[in-house]
Parts: structure tokens; C-alpha cells; sequence
């Protein structure tokens, strides 16, 4: 095999002497790959983000819920949110017990928040509606609140997720109604939570963030927790020489320095919660997939690959760049750098992964990598065009590379329906 670009995977020693060729032909193109010890390196970067004593991460299992993934998390010390009881049931297989889960919950049914509740797990409401519906299904109980601070950041106008223009969140305005629904429920109070959005790589919005829910927090007595929320940005552009990466240890100074003033007036050392989101997952993954054409249509070159937007959702759903690395098999070389379209095997126009990207002539049979794909990679898959899921395998710390879901098989899309003959 050569390597026509690996400057990241070699830098990180990311197969770890395995080979990727090796890998996709004994589990299939496409091909999900994380690195363990990377991903333990993410986790323990943000255990250690500050040195109050009270503080807790909570992993994103929206971004990679693979039930070995969860497992490590668990055996990290993480604690966990959810979205749904899907993400809930996976996270107690892994090993998390309910007081380590919260639910973050946002328009459910009662259904949905019942599972919570016969759980034992927290469950954050959205709005007064939803507090309405907990305190029916839950009276006397205890819940926390998500509120929308004001302020919003992020890589994309769809994953901002405070401010004026998004759905997430109580309006600090409705702060006497929210109260007065407490009462009539006789519930406790017990934290307060916001996210922002997600990818921020300057520290500035979230800590305006951060005061933003800790100026709300002041108007309720004796708060257990207080979820600052997260969205960590990680450099989606590692091949450029001058990329940039978020600067952990300021952001970490800074937060010591808000929990000590914020405590002190509060009166309680109350825990306080991050959720980093994709700056655990993202950099531990990579996606593998094979170059099966390559064609020209009017003044565009392109390289057709398995890498469908059923596979890797992101580029089409945000305009996400990823870094593209390339592998052969022969010892061909490619002397020349061309621009060249990625695309997937979808029947949709919009079905792209890099758009005229400076990438080494490609043949038939190259493996491309996709990096940065441990985070909303798998988990956002689907089986659109009636294509299969692939697999997923982790390089354990040993070096030896194990599948942790298996690649779906025909059988396995079928398996729901229900014929009418």
C-alpha cells in the first residue's frame, strides 16, 4: 500500500500498524474506523478541563452512540445526556447508572418523558408546555429546565441553538408563569441547562454564554447542578499548515475563575456540567470508502465513491468540510494535483462530499479517508436507496482492531416489513 496524502493519520499513528486497505477488505466498504486511545485522550482532555472540584462531563451520545463508545465512557468516569429513550436504553446497557444520565428533552410525548420518569433518569423540559405535561405525569417530582439565555454560536445556522431564532428553550421573559407551574405541580427545581450550538472554536460566545445561565441560575434558591452546555469546536481542516485548534487550557482557566466568583455570592458549591459534544468523538474516527469511477461531465472532474450522504450525512446537511486522505493499493504513482468532486453513489444531485477538491489524480480502486468522522458520522446513517449501514470497528489500545457493530446485511433492511401477499 501507499500512502498519497496520510499526513494526519500518520501524525496521530492513527491505524496503529493496521492497514486500512486491510481493514475494508475483511469488513467491507464502506467503513467506520475509531482509535481508542485517542478517544480516551478526548475524555480525560475534558475531566481535567478545570480543577473545581464539582464538575462533571457529560458525553454527547447523539454524536457516536455505539454501544462500545458508550461503554468507554462509562469506564472514564463520564457522565452522559440523552435525547431520546433510545439513547437512555443504550446508555444503561453500557453501564451508566441513572443518576450519571440526563435527558435533555425536547418536544416529547408523555410516553417518552414516562420512561424517564420510571427510569429514575433527570429530565431537562423545554417549555412551559412540556413542564405542564411532567408535572401530570410527575407531581412532587423533581426536573430541571432548559432555558435560551440569548446567546447563539456555531458552524451553521441549523445547529445555533439559542438566540431568537431557534426552538430550543424557556424565554427567561416567561420566568413567572414557569414559576407558578412549579407550584401548581410541587416541583423541585433541582438544575437549569443551555447549549448554544455546536463547533465553536473561539471561547468568546460561550463564556458570554455562561453568564447568560448563571444570571438566570441567581433567580432560584438552591440549584443542585447548573449545565453550561457545550458544542467544543475541533479543526475539521488539519491539512492546512495554519489551522487552528480550541485553546482548552484558557477556556478551562476561565471557567475555574467564573465557578469561584459565581459560588462564593450563591452560597453552595453546586455542581457544574459541560457538554463538549463532538470534541470527544470527532477526531477519534475516520471513514474508509473506495473509488469506483471516475469521469468528466463538461469542465468537472469526478471521483465516484460508496461515500453516499446515507453514509456521512454532514457535507450535504451543513456544507461540512472534511480532510480527504488517499490510499493505494498498487505502487502507481500520482504525480499530479487536480481538483476533483467527491461524490457518493445516492441518486441525488446534491450527493457530495468535497466539491473541487486539490486531491492527487484518482483511479479506480483508491481508498479514501475521511477524517474526523467519529462524531454525527454513523449515528445520522441511514438506509436510503436501500443501502446498507456499515460497519464499525475500533483499534483498541493494544493495537488490535475489533468490530463493535457489524455492517448490515439485506435481510436486515427487510426485516421490519410487513408483505401483503
Amino acid at each position: 500500500m501507499q500512502k498519497l496524502i496520510s499526513k494526519v493519520t500518520d501524525n496521530s499513528n492513527f491505524y496503529m500498524e493496521n492497514s486500512p486497505i486491510d481493514l475494508i477488505e475483511k469488513y467491507g466498504s464502506p467503513l467506520y474506523v475509531y482509535n481508542e486511545k485517542i478517544l480516551r485522550e478526548k475524555m480525560r482532555d475534558m475531566k481535567n478541563l478545570v480543577s473545581y472540584e464539582n464538575f462533571a462531563v457529560n458525553y454527547s451520545a447523539k454524536a457516536n452512540s455505539s454501544l462500545a463508545i458508550l461503554e468507554i465512557a462509562n469506564e472514564e468516569g463520564l457522565n452522559i445526556d440523552a435525547m431520546s429513550p433510545g439513547e437512555m436504553y443504550a446508555e444503561l446497557k453500557a453501564g451508566f447508572s441513572p443518576d450519571k444520565i440526563f435527558y435533555i428533552s425536547n418536544n416529547v410525548s408523555k410516553e417518552e418523558m414516562q420512561y424517564a420518569i420510571d427510569n429514575n433518569i433527570t429530565l431537562s423540559v423545554d417549555s412551559i408546555s412540556q413542564l405542564e405535561q411532567f408535572g401530570q405525569l410527575n407531581p412532587g417530582g423533581k426536573v430541571a429546565a432548559r432555558f435560551n439565555g440569548g446567546i447563539g454560536a456555531g458552524h451553521h445556522e441549523k445547529v445555533i441553538t439559542a438566540g431568537k431564532n431557534t426552538k430550543f428553550g424557556i424565554d427567561p421573559d416567561e420566568m413567572e408563569l414557569f414559576n407558578e407551574t412549579l407550584k401548581k405541580y410541587n416541583l423541585t427545581l433541582v438544575g437549569i441547562n443551555q447549549h448554544i450550538g455546536s463547533l465553536f472554536m473561539e471561547p468568546d460566545k460561550y463564556i458570554e454564554g455562561v453568564y447568560a445561565i448563571l444570571s438566570i441560575a441567581k433567580q432560584f434558591k438552591d440549584l443542585e447542578f447548573i449545565d453550561l452546555g457545550g458544542g467544543f469546536g475541533i479543526p475539521y481542516n488539519k491539512l492546512e499548515d495554519t489551522y487552528k485548534t480550541l485553546d482548552i487550557k484558557a477556556l478551562g482557566n476561565k471557567l475555574d475563575e467564573i465557578f469561584e466568583e459565581f459560588t462564593k455570592e450563591y452560597g453552595k458549591r453546586l455542581k457544574f456540567k459541560v457538554e463538549p459534544g463532538r470534541y470527544i468523538a470527532a477526531e477519534c474516527g475516520v471513514l474508509l470508502g473506495t473509488v469506483h469511477a471516475i469521469k468528466n461531465n463538461g469542465n468537472n472532474k469526478y471521483a465516484g465513491t460508496d461515500l453516499g450522504f446515507n453514509v456521512l450525512a454532514r457535507p450535504v446537511m451543513y456544507d461540512s468540510h472534511h480532510d480527504i486522505e488517499v490510499y493505494r493499493k498498487s505502487d502507481e504513482k500520482s504525480e499530479k494535483i487536480e481538483p476533483i468532486t467527491v461524490v457518493g453513489n445516492i441518486c441525488e444531485t446534491g450527493d457530495i462530499i468535497a466539491k473541487n477538491r486539490m486531491l492527487p489524480t484518482l483511479k479506480e480502486g483508491d481508498i479514501l479517508a475521511i477524517l474526523d468522522a467519529g462524531a454525527y458520522g454513523h449515528v445520522m446513517s441511514s438506509n436510503y436507496n436501500n443501502r446498507l449501514r456499515p460497519a464499525e470497528v475500533l483499534i483498541r489500545e493494544n493495537r488490535e482492531a475489533v468490530l463493535i457493530r457489524k455492517r448490515d446485511t439485506l435481510e436486515d433492511i427487510m426485516k421490519n416489513f410487513i408483505s401483503l401477499k
